[in-house]
């Protein structure tokens, strides 16, 4: 399966919303309006410049799309669409239409691991309804000339679900008993955690085994890239 199958619908209207969307269906008439367009042509519509690669602008691509479909919740801890209860996810694709990359969902709360039930978790809340935008990854692609697919609304099913429970109870058990440090990127089935800073100087308050206060360097939670590729495998076969 390639990259191409992903670009769906194309369209030729071009805008740019200034205003958070009222409903999931005028959020996916945004998506439709955007499909099939490279980031140069939706960039020149907002009189946006797209940065020459994304060494020194890690996240640009991500932040754009949100702004141009309206979302709203900024830094807060909320869902990007507030109104609506959606967050968003872009998905660089390489040319074979694998996902090039995990995909990071939420930071790890290092100062109450233990203490929360899956139910009540940051992340369980963030997956809860996921707009999934599929971009053009192609290195060899200029950032310019690359391509946004269709998106899509998605939900975890019981099956998926239950692995997300179990692997973030798992690695949250791990936290609390072999310490921050012990935990890396190979634990977990379609979730892992991995350090999320742009360098290692940098510290959030965390807890040590014994329950004491410390700085540790901040960490994330992403889904592992078989796992997203399954989540746009079952979109394609539901078309």
């Amino acid at each position: 399966m390639s990259w191409l199958d992903y670009h769906a619908i194309m369209s030729d209207q071009i805008f740019v919303p200034r205003v958070p969307p009222a409903s999931e269906s005028e959020l996916m008439e945004r998506c439709r309006a955007i499909s099939g367009k490279t980031l140069g042509q939706l960039a020149a519509s907002a009189d946006v410049v797209v940065p020459k690669d994304l060494r020194r602008h890690k996240g640009w691509v991500g932040g754009f799309l949100e702004s141009l479909l309206g979302a709203d919740a900024g830094t807060s801890a909320r869902p990007d669409f507030t109104q609506l209860g959606i967050e968003l996810k872009t998905l660089p694709l390489a040319a074979t239409g694998m996902p090039k990359e995990s995909t990071y969902v939420c930071t790890v709360d290092m100062s109450e691991y233990g203490e929360m039930p899956w139910e009540q978790s940051w992340l369980r809340r963030k997956l809860a309804k996921v707009l999934w935008l599929p971009v053009e990854g192609v290195s060899a692609v200029p950032l310019i000339d690359r391509y946004v697919g269709m998106g899509f609304l998605w939900s975890p099913d019981s099956q998926q679900a239950a692995l997300l429970r179990q692997d973030w109870e798992e690695l949250m058990e791990m936290l609390l008993t072999v310490g921050p440090e012990s935990v890396t990127a190979r634990q977990g089935e379609v979730l892992q955690i991995r350090p999320k800073a742009a360098n290692s100087r940098m510290q959030v308050a965390g807890l040590t085994m014994d329950g004491e206060q410390t700085q540790i360097n901040p960490r994330g939670f992403y889904l592992r890239p078989a796992f997203t590729k399954a989540i746009l495998d079952s979109n394609k076969a539901c078309r």
